[in-house]
């Protein structure tokens, strides 16, 4: 007799990176208290190290945003903030120490809307990451992210001459009725002029982020938000599959979580993702993964050599993330902006950043899971000669029932395996929301599934 297959949710969880922060926890546990950043460092490679600087604040906050981040920052928060992102640049920079050269090979500005900060701020940001950290700005690659209301002539001007050679900004739908849906406020004109801005400051590249399954949202309307899109010629496109979250502004009003979830919802998202991909590459792009399409003639945007998978990360910032190759850390995680707010204020009081808070301990099978996830999830793929290189087997060999499953599912492309790649198949792009997820080990699972929402 035969047995069908379970349904499989398309949808289940964006893997931006693994171990997710609702897996941390707090490092206060060892004996001699919280780690101290100079020993962590101290073994590790810091030639290609990426350095993230987060901004936590915005002037609205949309439906369906659940990141780290508040909205407004009254008296002299901002001030406040940057004062005491100096002193953890400090910190951080004295425990990378002198003995082996500290190199930064790509820098981002994030949030949170970094732009929310004057003009005047963001030098000051600039100067944080510059004479504090010692990012050379206008020699390695600098994204900074942006919104409409705040993509102004002078704070463009700033990044522009600080270096900035990709700026991405938020503008979900060209059209004012879907804007409204996901509650985020917004003219399409007021969209356009932002646009012709940042064209005007001559940035290599920008990128556009739109979402798809937006109540009220048809194929013809996603596609005229594509067109508009695609009237800028960017060089980055961002294909996002909307997302109700618990704690957002459509998780508590107007929008039941579960509801929401039903396959009438999922087939709509995967309708309008494959349209707006097919549209893209008939217009020139190219897939870089499920979100990221490239304009095949834009600039490289960052140094070849560098790799997510190994190389070092340093996030300052209260809602940052630094990763070594044994530890990844950051600070209290929060939506409700209540929560928010009482971080973001302990953040601004602190005095010594000498130690990590809040972290996960990535021991030897979490490192091959990431880098699995972190290289499969691209549309390249991954060279399973450079995962032996690393760690002494073979992707087959760890993952075995995971990659046999999605091979069953039509997931993997069987001609880029006969090449000696380990890529996923369009399909498999297509669903990299629920591929992600299953390769979660069953302690992070464990993890996340006990963190407590706030």
């Amino acid at each position: 007799m035969l047995t069908s297959q379970p349904t499989i949710r398309p949808y289940q969880s964006y893997v931006y990176a693994y171990p997710h922060k609702t897996a941390y926890g707090k490092l206060d546990a060892h004996p001699t208290g919280r780690p101290v950043l100079r020993e962590l460092w101290a073994a590790e490679r810091k030639d290609a190290l990426s350095l993230y600087l987060h901004i936590p604040f915005c002037e609205v906050r949309c439906g369906f945003c659940n990141l780290f981040t508040r909205i407004g920052a009254p008296g002299e928060l901002t001030t406040r903030y940057l004062d005491a992102l100096e002193r953890q640049a400090t910190a951080v920079r004295d425990a990378l120490g002198d003995e082996a050269p500290v190199r930064f090979a790509a820098a981002a500005f994030g949030g949170g809307t970094p732009t929310f900060l004057t003009a005047a701020e963001l030098e000051r940001l600039c100067d944080i990451a510059e004479q504090r950290m010692g990012a050379d700005l206008r020699s390695v690659p600098l994204s900074v992210e942006t919104s409409p209301s705040t993509a102004t002539a002078d704070r463009l001007a700033v990044l522009a001459d600080r270096g900035t050679t990709r700026i991405s900004i938020g503008v979900q739908s060209f059209i004012d009725a879907e804007a409204r849906a996901a509650v985020r406020p917004q003219r399409r004109a007021d969209v356009e002029a932002a646009l012709g801005r940042i064209r005007d400051v001559r940035i290599p590249v920008l990128n556009i982020d739109l979402i798809y399954g937006i109540d009220g949202q048809t194929e013809d309307s996603w596609r005229t938000s594509l067109d508009a899109a695609l009237g800028w010629q960017p060089e980055e496109l961002y294909l996002y599959p909307l997302y109700v979250r618990p704690l957002t502004g459509l998780g508590r009003y107007g929008a039941d979580v579960e509801a929401t979830a039903d396959a009438a919802w999922d087939e709509q998202r995967l309708r309008l993702y494959r349209a707006g991909r097919d549209h893209l590459l008939s217009h020139g792009y190219e897939q870089v993964s499920m979100r990221m399409f490239r304009r095949a003639d834009a600039p490289q945007e960052g140094p070849a050599d560098y790799a997510c998978q190994t190389d070092g990360m340093i996030g300052l910032g209260c809602g940052a993330r630094s990763y070594t190759t044994r530890l990844h850390y950051s600070f209290d995680y929060a939506v409700e902006m209540r929560e928010v707010r009482t971080i973001i204020d302990d953040y601004t009081a602190t005095e010594d950043f000498s130690r990590a808070e809040v972290g996960r301990h990535v021991d030897g099978d979490e490192a091959r899971r990431r880098h699995l996830l972190q290289s499969l999830l691209q549309a390249q793929g991954l060279r399973p000669g450079e995962y032996r290189e690393r760690f002494g087997t073979l992707p087959g060999d760890d993952f075995r029932a995971e990659l046999d499953r999605f091979e069953a599912r039509g997931w993997l492309d069987g001609a880029a395996g006969a090449s000696g790649l380990l890529r996923l198949s369009p399909e498999g792009l297509a669903h990299s929301d629920a591929l992600g997820p299953e390769l979660f080990s069953p302690a992070v699972r464990a993890a996340m599934a006990a963190y407590e929402l706030k």
